[in-house]
């Protein structure tokens, strides 16, 4: 399967929710050489990522990202992606052969009120809707993403531009889903991304193997 190089530009809109990972629980996914960065006595940051791009993206497709927890190594700090869902093969074959991440095909229905339903076949991932949302300023930022590609440990940029908004959402994560274990609560803060653009960019090896967890 063919797929356009990086870097990546995504626009469009996009949900983010936070939520608290307990350590135990994020170090069954998290590789051994990376610090997990607590920020309470036995939590980490982690969270899902909804995100709709449309056509004037790089590719036109729907992705969900789950991420176990923030992680640091030789003192940059980034997040880990354990689970990654979309519904275009050809950001499957990119995200895989690019970026090391373990993208899956899914299936998206978008909701006319906000959010979505996000399935693999008869499973149901998540399902996220939102109500009332508190518009913030156009807000800029840059984050660093660690991931395993082959056996390297390698690390990427993305920045994003956006409309941000803090929203009152509800997300359902039924225990069938494969990070069920992992976000297991309503988030403590949920928040949309308007007239969204992310850039991605390509991978640079951290120079380490990836041991990961027994």
């Amino acid at each position: 399967m063919n797929h356009p190089p990086a870097p990546w530009i995504l626009k469009g809109h996009g949900f983010l929710t936070l939520h608290l990972i307990d350590f135990n629980v994020a170090a069954k996914v998290i590789p051994k050489n990376l610090e997990i960065v607590q920020v309470l006595p036995g939590k980490t940051i982690g969270g899902l990522v909804l995100g709709k791009y449309e056509p004037s993206s790089t590719l036109t497709y729907g992705e969900l990202i789950a991420v176990a927890g923030l992680v640091r190594y030789g003192g940059k700090i980034g997040s880990w992606v354990s689970h990654i869902y979309v519904d275009d093969q050809s950001s499957i074959a990119g995200g895989r052969n690019i970026w090391g991440l373990p993208k899956e095909e899914a299936q998206f229905l978008w909701q006319p009120g906000g959010g979505a339903i996000v399935k693999q076949g008869d499973r149901t991932l998540c399902n996220l809707t939102q109500a009332w949302q508190f518009n913030l300023p156009r807000l800029n930022g840059q984050f660093d993403t660690y991931t395993q590609l082959a056996e390297e440990l390698m690390r990427f940029e993305s920045s994003a531009v956006g409309n941000l908004s803090i929203v009152n959402s509800r997300l359902e994560v039924p225990y069938s889903s494969p990070f069920a274990n992992m976000i297991d609560s309503q988030p403590w803060m949920a928040l949309k991304a308007e007239s969204l653009e992310i850039t991605i960019a390509a991978p640079v090896s951290v120079g380490a193997k990836v041991p990961m967890p027994v």
